[in-house]
C-alpha cells in the first residue's frame, strides 16, 4: 500500500483528496493545524491525521519524527494548506500579509526542506505543491495571493532539478475557483470609504462568486487528476493546469502577452 502526506486536510479540497486516495487504497497522512478538526476522516482504518502547522519549522519536524514512527516510507506529499487574503495594498494588514506569505510559500518550502531527506535515503517520492490560476496569471485584487502562488510555482521548478539525482519528482497543479470552503474562508481587508475601492471589491467578489458556483464539477475532476498524478510520477517537472476557466486564461495569456491580457481585464472585468 503507497503512503501519501496531505497537508490542510482538515478541510475543503484536503479532506475531499484524503478520502478519495483512502477508498481507492492509500494509505494517507493527514495533517492539519489543529487535530481536533479531523472529524469523518477518523473513521477511515487507512487514514492517520497528524496535527502539523507549516507555518512552525519546530512543529513540522515534531510531526515528522511522529509520521516516521508509523510509516516506513512516504511515496507523495501533496502541499495543499494554503488560504486567500483579497485587499488593496493601501489597505493591507502587516498581520494578513505575514500569514499568507508564511502558510502559502514558506509553509510548502518548510514542508519540502523537511522531508527531502526522506525522499533521498528511500531514493524515491515525489512533491505535488498545489498553486492555483492565480499562479499563471494576474488578476485584479490578488497582490497577495497571486504573489504566494507565483512564488510557489518558481520554488518547485527549481527544486525540481536539485532532486532529479535522486528520483524524486516535482510538478504544481493549478485550477481556478472549486466550490469549497476555501473562497468562504478568504480574509478581506475592511470597508473603504475610497468609492473606487470598493465599487472593485464589489465586482471582483461577485465575478469570483459567480465562477465559484457555475464549477459545480471542478472539484471532483481536481481530486480524480491528483490521484492519477500520484498514481503516475513523471521525472520531469510538470505544471498540471485542470478546469476549463484555468486553461483558458493561461491559454489567453499566453496568445495575448502581458500588454492586451491587461487591456482585456480592465475592460472586460473592470469595465475600463
Amino acid at each position: 500500500m503507497k503512503n501519501i502526506l496531505i497537508t490542510g486536510a482538515s478541510g475543503g479540497l484536503g479532506k475531499l483528496t484524503s478520502k478519495y486516495f483512502a477508498v481507492n487504497g492509500w494509505s494517507v497522512i493527514a495533517t492539519m493545524l489543529d487535530i481536533g478538526l479531523a472529524e469523518d476522516l477518523l473513521d477511515y482504518p487507512n487514514i492517520k491525521c497528524f496535527e502539523l502547522d507549516v507555518t512552525s519549522t519546530e512543529s513540522i519536524e515534531k510531526a515528522k519524527q511522529n509520521i516516521l514512527k508509523e510509516f516506513d516510507t512516504i511515496d507523495v506529499i501533496i502541499n495543499n494548506a494554503g488560504l486567500g487574503y483579497r485587499s488593496f495594498v493601501e489597505l493591507s494588514e502587516d498581520s494578513k500579509i505575514d500569514t499568507i506569505v508564511n502558510v502559502n510559500l514558506l509553509g510548502v518550502i518548510k514542508v519540502c526542506r523537511a522531508f527531502i531527506p526522506v525522499f533521498r535515503k528511500q531514493n524515491r517520492g515525489m512533491f505535488i505543491n498545489i498553486t492555483s490560476v492565480a499562479g499563471l496569471v494576474n488578476l485584479p485584487l490578488g497582490n497577495f495571493y497571486h504573489a504566494t502562488k507565483k512564488a510557489v510555482e518558481s520554488f518547485s521548478e527549481c527544486m525540481s532539478y536539485e532532486l532529479l539525482d535522486f528520483n524524486v519528482s516535482v510538478c504544481t497543479v493549478q485550477f481556478g475557483n472549486a466550490p469549497t470552503s476555501f473562497q468562504n474562508n478568504v480574509a478581506k481587508c475592511e470597508v473603504s470609504k475610497i468609492s473606487s475601492y470598493e465599487d472593485m471589491m464589489c465586482t471582483i467578489n461577485g465575478i469570483l462568486k459567480k465562477k465559484t458556483s457555475k464549477n459545480k464539477d471542478l472539484t471532483t475532476k481536481i481530486v480524480t487528476k491528483l490521484f492519477d498524478i500520484a498514481e503516475n510520477p513523471q521525472k520531469s517537472f510538470r505544471k498540471y493546469t485542470i478546469g476549463f476557466d484555468a486553461n483558458f486564461m493561461r491559454y489567453l495569456r499566453r496568445i495575448l502577452g502581458y500588454r492586451l491580457f491587461n487591456k482585456l481585464i480592465k475592460y472586460f472585468v473592470l469595465k475600463k
